[in-house]
Order: structure tokens, then C-alpha cells, then sequence
């Protein structure tokens, strides 16, 4: 891999479409993909939580990778994670097969390179196994809140930082202290943080964060592609829409991602509601209602902010 720097922007937590048999459909994967890049995002989050990777086989998450990778054809940049295993040695044969997949990076889950009793002496020493043996690849890190939440201090992402090898953070303390105070820890490195809190987004910019990777990305995407290109010379404006768009950060977890793929349905992409992480079923009409009326919102902001596009 070369050592460009990842881009500035919205890098969505890619949802994985299902058939009703239970395995990864691929036809609507590829639909998925274009509606992303159609919306001008920057970068690709694949194999993450959204994408159901507690609920993905090795096998399957490795595929699922390559596939993003070969379809996405280099218009812009994907990263995975998607080591799931508890015990280090199991987690350094997933990480090595996910850095064969042409990923651009390979982002490790924070609270896997240590238990919650360990402390960060441990987790240090396991980042430091892992760096070892994957020695030509670029790495990121996910505070991902399963199995538990580790939240990086900005001591500790200084330290990361400062070896060079990584290039990019998902941030989820939704703490704006916490992300300056981070963005100071990795200035002069290659690392970027992208906030995974759509309330907060617009506060991480004004903060020097780098963009926005969040569940909100499969609901209203084209808006925070929008606020990532004009923030700075719109300021008045992007203000506006983040005072709309933060109270529906509410939303995302009702039913996620049963809820998700209902809207993108609306949408027009032909992908089931079936998940491996909850039943749909759950998703009940009221909720259905839910999804549709914030569909409209959605549109009604669109031609507010979007009509200039």
C-alpha cells in the first residue's frame, strides 16, 4: 500500500442486504454500493457493526470485503474491520486475511486488543503483536461499543498515532471535549477522526475532526455529504441543517438496521428486510410510519439545501 492520506468526509457504515434464505445478496450489495457512491461519499466503512459482523462467518466477511473492494473499483477508498474472535491469536488470522482483500486499511476494534480488566500496559502490548504481524499494512481503530466500550484517551491515540501506522479513527465518546482534545493528540500524523455521532457532526468539524461515519449515513446520506463539502463556506446554512438533522439521531436505533433497510427500500434499491442481528418483524407498522415520515423530513431538507447541488 502507498501512504496517502485517507480523505476528509462522510464514510458510511455499510449495511449487508440479505436474501430470505439467510446469505449475503450480493446483487443488492452492488445497488447498495452505487447508491452510496452516487451520493458522493468519500470513503467506504465495510465489515463493521452495521454490516452485521457479529453475525458474519470469516469466510463471509473476508468475501464481503473483496467484493466491496472490486466493485467500488478504486472511486474511493474502503476500510474493514471485522475481527470478532476474543482470543489474540484467532483475531491475528482474521486481521491477515482481511489485509489480502485490498482494503485500504484494516481497522481494529478497540475492545478486542484487550479484555475490560486489562490494562492499557496489555493493550498496548497486543496492538504492538498485531502491528508486528501485519507489518506493510495500514491500520485504523473503531471504538466499537461490543463486546464493551473502549474509549481511547488522547494520551493513548497519541501514542497510536505517533507510530505512523494508522490512518484512521471512529470516534464514538459523542463528547466534543473529547474529540478536540483527540484532534490536538494526532496533529502531525497520518491519523483521521471521523465522528461516528450525527448531533455532534457539525461541532467535530468546527473542532478539526475530519468527517462524519455514522449509522445516519443509510438514512440521509446526501446531507451530511453536503454539510462535509460546504461547512466552511456556508457556515449560516450548515449550522441550519445540523439544528434539523441532530434531533433525528434519536431515530437510528429503532430497529437498526431492520429500520435502514425499510427506508432504502423507499427508496427504490431491492433489498429485503431480512437481518441476522434482529427479526423484522419487529419492525411493526407504526414503526414503518416511523421510517416513512422521516423519509419525508428528509426530502423537505433536500429541497432546502440540496437544490443547488
Amino acid at each position: 500500500m502507498d501512504n496517502h492520506l485517507l480523505p476528509d468526509g462522510v464514510w458510511p457504515v455499510m449495511l449487508t442486504p440479505f436474501t430470505e434464505e439467510n446469505e449475503i445478496d450480493y446483487a443488492a450489495l452492488e445497488e447498495l454500493i452505487e447508491w452510496y457512491l452516487d451520493k458522493g461519499v468519500h470513503g467506504l466503512f465495510a465489515v463493521c457493526l452495521s454490516s452485521e459482523m457479529l453475525f458474519l462467518s470469516l469466510e463471509e466477511r473476508i468475501a464481503l470485503a473483496r467484493f466491496v473492494v472490486e466493485k467500488t473499483a478504486g472511486r474511493v477508498p474502503v476500510v474493514a474491520s471485522g475481527h470478532n474472535s476474543d482470543d489474540l491469536e484467532e483475531q491475528l488470522t482474521e486481521l491477515s486475511a482481511m489485509a489480502k482483500t485490498g482494503v485500504d486499511a484494516v481497522v481494529l476494534v478497540t475492545s478486542r486488543i484487550a479484555g475490560p480488566e486489562d490494562d492499557v500496559e496489555v493493550w498496548k502490548s497486543n496492538l504492538l503483536a498485531i502491528m508486528e504481524r501485519l507489518p506493510d499494512v495500514k491500520l485504523g481503530l473503531y471504538e466499537c461499543p461490543v463486546p464493551y466500550h473502549r474509549l481511547l484517551t488522547p494520551e493513548l491515540l497519541q501514542w497510536c498515532a505517533q507510530t505512523g501506522r494508522f490512518f484512521f479513527l471512529k470516534e464514538t465518546s459523542c463528547d466534543l471535549e473529547q474529540i478536540r482534545q483527540k484532534v490536538d493528540a494526532v496533529q502531525g500524523t497520518p491519523l483521521k477522526i471521523y465522528n461516528a455521532n450525527g448531533t455532534s457532526y457539525l461541532g467535530s468539524l468546527q473542532a478539526g475532526a475530519h468527517g462524519y461515519s455514522g449509522i445516519l449515513t443509510n438514512f440521509h446520506l446526501d446531507l451530511y455529504v453536503w454539510i462535509a463539502r460546504r461547512w466552511q463556506q456556508e457556515e449560516e446554512r450548515a449550522e441550519q441543517l445540523q439544528t434539523l438533522l441532530g434531533p433525528l439521531h434519536l431515530f437510528e436505533g429503532r430497529h437498526y438496521p431492520v429500520n435502514a433497510k425499510y427506508l432504502l427500500q423507499q427508496e427504490g434499491l431491492k433489498l429485503t428486510l431480512h437481518s441476522r442481528a434482529r427479526s423484522s418483524d419487529e419492525l411493526k407498522p407504526v414503526h414503518r410510519l416511523e421510517v416513512d415520515q422521516f423519509l419525508k423530513l428528509s426530502r423537505l431538507f433536500r429541497q432546502t439545501f440540496l437544490a443547488d447541488r
